[in-house]
């Protein structure tokens, strides 16, 4: 072996294989695709799901439960949280939570909840508050500041419309 045959065959840009041009190309006729089937024509593609033909896994699982994609997500926030990070006269906010890492992610609404107790007079902005944190927050000498935001229908509501019509 003598250095300059160390390089021999090695090429810098590999030509591309020209498929279905004939017997003597080595690619022709089929052009590597085997034979028939779906595989051998443009734009065959599967689901990521399909298992074959077999029952899906998605099929074969009993579903439980209710899912509704429609319905606002709601962040919740407990007075405790809200006790541990806020000085006496501050207002609570989104930006100031968010800033707490106390309300991560994306949601449409903010719930205040009651759990814990609250001793410093606050001003609390949220879209919603249970009994309970209202109670808390206005017996501490704060304010309970609801934002606006989509209002949710009170089940009796509903049924009564839907009795109505």
């Amino acid at each position: 072996m003598n250095l300059n045959d160390i390089h021999q065959g090695v090429v810098k840009n590999k030509a591309r294989k020209r498929l279905g041009r004939g017997p003597g190309s080595g690619q022709g006729k089929t052009a590597g695709r085997g034979s028939k089937g779906q595989w051998s024509r443009s734009g065959a593609s599967l689901s990521k799901l399909f298992e074959g033909g077999q029952m899906p896994l998605a099929r074969r699982i009993p579903k439980r439960g209710f899912n509704n994609p429609f319905a606002p997500t709601v962040a919740v926030v407990n007075l405790a949280q809200i006790e541990r990070h806020f000085a006496d006269g501050q207002e609570v906010n989104l930006d100031t939570l968010r800033g707490c890492n106390l309300a991560k992610g994306r949601f449409d609404e903010l719930k205040i909840l009651g759990e814990g107790q609250l001793t410093k007079r606050l001003k609390v902005v949220a879209h919603r508050f249970s009994k309970t944190a209202l109670e808390k927050i206005q017996q501490a000498g704060g304010e309970a500041v609801v934002l606006p935001g989509k209002k949710p229908v009170p089940r009796n509501k509903m049924k009564a419309a839907k009795q109505g019509s």
